[in-house]
């Protein structure tokens, strides 16, 4: 967008931009501020044109407001002859009179005056007043230090800052430089870091945002409400999954249905068993499966997006029901039905270590955050943390785990989650013990935490998927029915862009994805001829959907746009993988 070059100062504008703030008597002299009395310029809310009057169909747009707001676009872009015209002919100003003149004074470091000019401003409690006289008689502190004023300054800092009591902290680390003025303290911040006062632009910038916008205008608020719009457009779009590459402002955002992988791209089918549990490793490059063969495979998905084997892991005794990927992708955890937890390094194939108990069988596991220590779920409903050697370092005892092989670690290695009763899920701290408690009305089958540790899915025996708010207080948001669980554990997981989406296996042979904020069924996925127990997105690649089912197969879902790459036996565009490249 072009910018409009004036030469010639409007009448009746202050113009304030990061961009472009300076001498304000350039681009928006005040007319004559110095002859107005300051009682005639208290501010009011401008009532130039009716504060009641509004604009648009629903009625909820002041026109006051709007107009401000459109005029003070039209400053921050550069038009400042349109922006001075729009003022003139509605009769709104921007700011009221007395607003300019405190903006100019404190361009101008008039000090004393600035604070007088403050408290004529109405629509502002005590606190911001004083809040904001701290701010200026701050600057005016620093620039009577820097130069060279240290009797001033000190006086300003004992007859003037230090009577406000608003912040005595700062008001001794403001003590500090009169002490030692080449150790002056960064303003805002506690440290021994010399600087010079800030400039009187990077002031008026703070003020703005710690004075009403009733009496000044946030910068570029048009646009900030533009690009709300926007985001709020992209969170209502229920097939929204692409990262967004231009958006028009002359319609409205809209995704189809296109954007969901819903089109079978490839059967895995080296499992001679029911497949139990999947999951893509972080970066999204490897893909890891278990079975009621007690085989794990680890698949590599290829640059065409095909998957071949890469490795299979044996040794195992029982069903291996639970999977966890190391931080670094490198390495893989595996657990056998109650019973041990293996470690494997992924590139090599190599079995590492074996973790177990004496007369006790592990349930689940998972990592610490920094990859150096593993925590597991036992059978005696405690919780062990290990380090990769195998020294048990801790166990927490006290029904911290029941038999359900799920386990989560937050990010930051703080809080661990595990299922404690039937229906109660337990979040703890490792270091600092405290404990919060999420409580369901039914019996709790599987959960999966969210990559920001924000939110917590949990399955449910009655067919019903909760989604729980975890900071703070724990807070259920949204509810999502409509697939078929009654006998088996059925997985759920996130997914999709962002995570916008959820999915989950069902008994009816079908995989089940929703909309994580409307809560709407966005698509219902066949294909498999059993129960889908367990579901996997892939981190890095939005559109690629991976599934596992008791008819001993993976199923790799993606767009139906894709044009399939045939290098093997196909059948129906369906690329069928038995472990070969």
């Amino acid at each position: 967008m072009g910018r409009a070059e004036d030469d010639e100062p409007p009448p009746k504008r202050v113009k304030v931009s990061s961009r472009k703030v300076g001498d304000l008597s350039k681009s928006t002299l005040l007319t004559d501020p110095v002859s107005c009395s300051l009682n005639d310029l208290m501010a009011r809310p401008l009532v130039c044109q009716g504060d009641d009057e509004v604009v648009g169909a629903k009625g909820v747009v002041k026109k006051v407001e709007f107009v401000r707001i459109i005029a003070e676009a039209l400053y921050s872009l550069g038009y400042n002859k349109a922006g001075a015209r729009l003022e003139e002919e509605s009769g709104i100003p921007l700011q009221s009179a007395v607003v300019k003149l405190f903006m100019q004074q404190i361009l101008d470091g008039k000090w004393d005056e600035s604070v007088a000019t403050l408290h004529k401003i109405g629509l502002m409690g005590e606190k911001i007043v004083k809040l904001a006289s701290f701010e200026i008689l701050e600057q005016k502190f620093f620039e009577l230090l820097d130069g060279k004023n240290v009797m001033d300054a000190l006086k300003t800092l004992r007859t003037e800052l230090g009577p406000l009591c608003i912040n005595n902290d700062r008001v001794r680390e403001l003590s500090l430089c009169i002490l030692a003025p080449s150790q002056q303290v960064l303003a805002g911040m506690s440290g021994q870091d010399v600087v010079r006062p800030k400039s009187r632009t990077k002031l008026l910038e703070e003020l703005q945002k710690l004075l009403p916008p009733t009496v000044i205008i946030r910068e570029q608020r048009l646009v900030h409400l533009v690009e709300q719009a926007l985001d709020l457009q992209l969170d209502a779009c229920r097939f929204h999954n692409s990262l967004v590459g231009e958006m028009s402002l002359l319609t409205d955002h809209q995704c189809g249905r296109d954007q969901i992988p819903s089109r079978t791209l490839q059967i895995l089918q080296d499992h001679s068993d029911e497949v139990w549990f999947l999951q893509f490793s972080h970066d999204g490059k490897y893909l890891a499966s278990s079975a009621a063969d007690c085989l794990v495979i680890i698949w590599e998905v290829k640059l065409d997006d095909l998957f071949c084997v890469k490795h299979r892991f044996s040794g195992h005794q029982k069903p291996v029901s639970y999977i966890s990927w190391s931080p670094d992708d490198h390495q893989l955890l595996t657990c056998g039905v109650e019973e041990v937890v293996r470690r494997w390094d992924v590139e090599s194939g190599e079995c590492i270590h074996i973790y177990e108990k004496n007369g006790l069988g592990l349930i689940s596991c998972g990592w610490a955050p920094d990859g150096n220590r593993i925590l597991c779920g036992v059978t005696d409903k405690s919780i062990s943390m290990w380090d990769l050697e195998g020294k048990e370092l801790e166990c927490r005892k006290g029904h911290r785990t029941i038999r359900i092989s799920d386990l989560g670690i937050t990010s930051d290695g703080k809080h661990v989650v595990s299922v404690c009763k039937d229906n109660m899920i337990l979040l703890f701290g490792w270091e600092s013990k405290a404990e919060k408690v999420i409580l369901e009305d039914q019996t709790i089958t599987s959960f999966v935490l969210s990559t920001d540790n924000k939110y917590l899915l949990v399955s449910l025996w009655n067919q019903e998927i909760h989604l729980w708010d975890i900071e703070g207080t724990a807070k259920l948001i949204s509810k999502y029915n409509g697939h078929k669980r009654s006998r088996f554990v059925v997985r759920s997981c996130f997914g999709g862009l962002n995570q916008a989406f959820i999915a989950s296996g069902s008994e009816d042979s079908q995989v089940y994805i929703w909309h994580i904020s409307s809560g709407e069924l966005v698509e219902t996925l066949a294909g498999h001829s059993g129960t889908v127990n367990c579901v996997s997105w892939n981190p890095a690649d939005p559109h690629m959907l991976a599934s596992a089912s008791d008819d001993h197969t993976i199923r790799i879902w993606g767009l139906n746009q894709v044009k399939m790459k045939h290098n093997d036996t196909v059948s129906n565009g369906v690329h069928y993988c038995n472990g070969g490249t």
